[in-house]
């Protein structure tokens, strides 16, 4: 039996609270970085090589990142994670204090530290499970938004300014200082961990890796529903991935606008994700979280149509697109987060995590591929139209689809099926959708 959380929040607040000063910190490195690189190279294909090393991790080792998850200590996982991402800062700080940093050594700390957070994230994310009572967990996710949006907001600016006054060195030393925000009450709280129960295939062993590996993507496949709804997340992704990409050539070229429209189309993006964040966690949604969230995917799909269909002379109507979609996609994401957290085996969810976030997260490269010569071809304000349409589809379905409303059940109706196709061979069910 896994331990339940407690009645009191405080030590979940307390590592909550660190973890969101090293954020800070690590969004100002991330911009400083990306911003040295463009200065250093003006090269597209350099930015785009820094975003896949940042995504590489999650996309390729996150499935196998998972069972290490649910195998290892969690705090100590968290703990090592942060410590090798200030660790790896110092060494590229020094390596700018020497002044012979160079594009490939912001390359491979681009890389440890995005191997890093794909440790930290499912850990931090099982961790609050085992912290959190099940009725606040839409509120807790409803918080995580909302400080998605303050530094959605905040970052950039910040960061812009600090790259104006300050060398690289000491911007990197930001990150290292923060970081031990987050260090700091690992060392003294405890985190609760979940009970593993024995495995029963006796061909790999109790216990054995390959086998928790296995039993996870059983696990997956015996939620049909979860299986659905991801196949609908991936196709809705490839098309909106791209458009957060082409916002600067719909501010430019449709409504003539120079940098400080586009500052004015992303504050509202920014605005919206922290007042989304605060709705979510002042109402905590419905009671069917799922209806929540098909709520936020229709208000998306409706921003993004507004943002693509304002007439070229109504530039305040396509922020005002900005701002709904950014509002709605707290209302999507959160109680989603939340409807996994509850209904998954805290023993099982580092790997679960993992592997619905590694295939939502391999449509990035799919969709930057495709949207760029179709956009060119079509036009960008049609790309907005057709993701803001298809995602209204799928909000339609999702919400009178019985089996997807359905997608809430009890983890005790989801675990025997799990364990019961434990020792099956992995077929065919993550493309047959």
């Amino acid at each position: 039996m896994s331990k339940q959380p407690t009645n009191s929040l405080k030590p979940f607040f307390t590592v909550w609270s660190g973890q969101a000063v090293s954020l800070l910190g690590s969004q100002l490195v991330q911009f400083a970085l990306i911003w040295w690189l463009t200065e250093t190279t003006a090269s597209a294909t350099v930015l785009a090589m820094a975003s896949l090393v940042g995504l590489m991790p999650q996309v390729v080792l996150g499935p196998f990142i998972g069972v290490w998850v649910d195998r290892w200590n969690r705090r100590l996982i968290m703990l090592v994670a942060d410590s090798v991402v200030a660790l790896a800062t110092i060494l590229l700080a020094y390596l700018f204090w020497i002044e012979v940093a160079d594009i490939w050594h912001v390359f491979l700390i681009l890389f440890v530290r995005a191997l890093a957070g794909s440790f930290h994230y499912p850990a931090m994310a099982s961790s609050t499970t085992l912290m959190v009572p099940e009725s606040q967990l839409t509120r807790i996710q409803g918080l995580n938004q909302t400080l998605n949006g303050g530094l959605s907001i905040a970052s950039a600016p910040l960061g812009a300014l600090l790259l104006s006054v300050w060398s690289m060195q000491w911007i990197l030393a930001i990150d290292v200082i923060t970081a031990l925000f987050a260090i700091a009450p690992l060392l003294f709280i405890n985190i609760p961990q979940p009970s593993r129960q024995p495995n029963g295939d006796s061909a790999a062993g109790p216990n054995s890796y390959w086998t928790d590996f296995r039993e996870g993507l059983s696990f997956m496949r015996g939620w049909r529903q979860l299986m659905v709804f991801t196949g609908m997340a991936m196709i809705v992704k490839i098309l909106l991935n791209p458009a957060f990409s082409l916002i600067p050539i719909l501010v430019t070229q449709h409504f003539g606008g120079g940098a400080v429209q586009l500052s004015f189309v992303e504050a509202a993006a920014g605005i919206g994700l922290l007042l989304g964040g605060v709705l979510l966690s002042a109402w905590g949604g419905f009671k069917r979280r799922i209806m929540t969230s098909m709520a936020g995917l229709a208000g998306l799909g409706a921003g993004l149509i507004v943002m693509g269909a304002a007439p070229a002379n109504l530039f305040t109507v396509g922020v005002a697109g900005a701002l709904l979609v950014g509002l709605t996609i707290p209302l999507l994401d959160g109680p989603l987060m939340a409807i996994l957290q509850a209904a998954i085996a805290p023993e099982m969810q580092g790997r679960v995590f993992m592997m619905f976030s590694s295939l939502l997260s391999s449509t990035v490269p799919i969709g930057l591929l495709i949207a760029g010569p179709v956009a060119d071809a079509v036009g960008v304000r049609l790309w907005f139209i057709a993701a803001g349409i298809l995602t209204l589809v799928m909000a339609g379905i999702g919400l009178f689809k019985p089996s997807m409303i359905d997608l809430e059940s009890n983890k005790k109706e989801l675990l025997p099926a799990a364990a019961a196709m434990a020792g099956e061979p992995i077929g065919s069910e993550l493309t047959a959708i």
